[in-house]
């Protein structure tokens, strides 16, 4: 069985919360993106629970004033849950005026869960594209 419609919309609110809130600073926002088991797997480390993601995500603002930009996501339907992949563009923000540069290029694995309050991310593993 696949997804609904509902669902389908609201696990593309969810990689679109996701996204400002990092961009933002919102550790906060950010974690609860997550289940409060969820986990993130980075080149920085692998983080766990509402506490680590919190600070990894207000930590990662407070580095880089950047933005994320997804495109090409594919979210298929799996038991309860979902599976989840997209691709990842982050951009650096330079002064007024500048062009912004491409940090990095990556590929994002997730695992969804439709929790209370919505669909949010049990785990996410984002591995740079070489």
């Amino acid at each position: 069985m696949g997804l609904s419609v509902e669902d389908q919309f609201a696990i593309q609110q969810l990689y679109a919360r996701y996204n400002h809130a990092i961009d933002s600073g919102n550790g906060a926002a950010w974690a609860d993106c997550f289940t409060a088991d969820g986990t993130f797997s980075s080149g920085s480390g692998n983080f766990a629970g509402t506490e680590q993601l919190a600070a990894f995500a207000t930590g990662f603002a407070s580095r880089l004033k950047g933005r994320h930009w997804i495109n090409n996501l594919v979210v298929d339907a799996e038991g309860d849950g979902a599976k989840g992949s997209c691709y990842l563009v982050l951009w650096k923000l330079n002064d007024p005026g500048t062009p912004p540069n491409v940090l990095t290029t990556a590929i994002y694995h997730d695992t969804l869960a439709k929790a209370a309050g919505g669909w949010k991310f049990t785990s996410r593993t984002v591995k740079g594209d070489a």
